[in-house]
C-alpha cells in the first residue's frame, strides 16, 4: 500500500472530540498511534490503566462504541459493516502517523473489518495488528446468545468478564445487558467477505485457559489468524482465562510495545544495546 495519507490530517486536534475516541496520553512526543477496541459489552475506559504504562512516543486512543455509558443514547450499530465504516470516519484523522491496532475478543474481529475498510478507503495500513482472546473471523465460534437474557448472563459469567453481584442486581444487569446483547447480535451475525490478506504482522494473545482461546487451539494457525495475512503470525500466551488482560496488563503492553518498536519500554525509558 503505497497511498498518501489524506489531506484532511491537519484536523487532528480539532476533531479529536469525536464520540468514538478516548485519548488519555496525547503528547507532542508522539509518533506511533495505538487504537484500542473493547469487547463485547466493553468500553474504552477497559484501555485506560495503559495510559499509565504507555512511554510518550505512544499516543493511546480507546474505542466507544455506542449504546454504553456516556453514549447510552446513541443508537447501536446494526451490523459490523455500519459499525466499522463509522469507527473509520472517526479515526482517520489520526493516522497522520504510524498506527496499530489491538482488539481484544470482539474488538479483535472489529479491527480486522477496520484495517480493511482503511484499505479500501487508501489508507495506508496498520504497522500491527494485536487479536486478543478470540480466534479469526470466519472461524470463531457464534450463536444466538444475544437473544436470549438468561443464556447471555451465563455467558458473561463463564467468560468472567462481569462480577456477579452486577448480574445479580436487576437494575444495573439491564444497564449491562443492552450494551452486551447490541455487541453479541453485531458478532453472531458477523459473516466476514472474502478478501485477500492483510499485508500486515498480526500478533495472537491469549489466557491459557481462556474459554474462547485457549493455548491448545491458539496452537493450530494462531487460532486461524495465519491464514489472515501475508506477513509474520506469532502467538504469546498469558497465564489467566479470557480476561488475563487485567491481572497481567504490564507483561500485556509490555508486550504490544515490544512489537512496536524494540526500543519503547512500558516506563517511557528507551533502552539501548550495552557498550562491548
Amino acid at each position: 500500500m503505497t497511498a498518501a495519507f489524506p489531506p484532511n490530517f491537519s484536523a487532528r486536534a480539532a476533531r479529536a472530540d469525536s464520540p468514538w475516541l478516548r485519548r488519555w496520553n496525547e503528547g507532542s512526543a508522539a509518533r506511533l498511534t495505538l487504537l484500542c477496541l473493547p469487547h463485547a459489552g466493553g468500553s474504552a475506559g477497559f484501555y485506560r490503566p495503559w495510559a499509565a504504562l504507555m512511554p510518550p512516543e505512544v499516543e493511546l486512543v480507546g474505542i466507544q462504541y455506542p449504546g454504553r455509558e456516556d453514549r447510552f443514547d446513541d443508537p447501536a450499530s446494526a451490523d459490523m459493516g455500519e459499525l466499522v465504516a463509522a469507527l473509520a470516519d472517526a479515526v482517520l484523522p489520526l493516522l497522520d502517523r504510524p498506527y496499530a491496532l489491538f482488539g481484544h475478543s470482539m474488538g479483535s474481529a472489529v479491527a480486522w473489518e477496520l484495517a480493511h475498510e482503511l484499505d479500501r478507503r487508501d489508507v495506508p495500513g496498520p504497522r500491527r495488528l494485536f487479536a486478543s482472546g478470540r480466534a479469526a473471523p470466519g472461524t470463531a465460534a457464534t450463536g444466538q446468545l444475544h437473544r436470549q437474557d438468561d443464556v447471555l448472563c451465563a455467558e458473561l459469567a463463564r467468560l468472567g468478564g462481569t462480577s456477579r453481584e452486577v448480574l445479580d442486581d436487576p437494575g444495573l444487569r439491564s444497564l449491562v445487558l443492552t450494551a452486551v446483547r447490541h455487541d453479541y447480535r453485531i458478532i453472531e451475525t458477523h459473516r466476514p467477505a472474502e478478501r485477500p490478506p492483510l499485508s500486515c504482522p498480526i500478533h495472537v494473545l491469549t489466557g491459557d485457559t481462556d474459554p474462547e482461546l485457549g493455548e491448545e487451539r491458539s496452537r493450530d494457525r494462531a487460532g486461524g489468524w495465519a491464514d489472515l495475512t501475508t506477513a509474520r503470525t506469532e502467538v504469546r500466551v498469558f497465564s489467566g482465562d479470557h480476561f488475563y488482560l487485567t491481572p497481567r496488563r504490564r507483561e500485556v503492553v509490555a508486550t504490544v510495545l515490544r512489537r512496536l518498536d524494540p526500543s519503547l519500554t512500558t516506563d517511557g525509558r528507551r533502552t539501548w544495546p550495552s557498550t562491548p
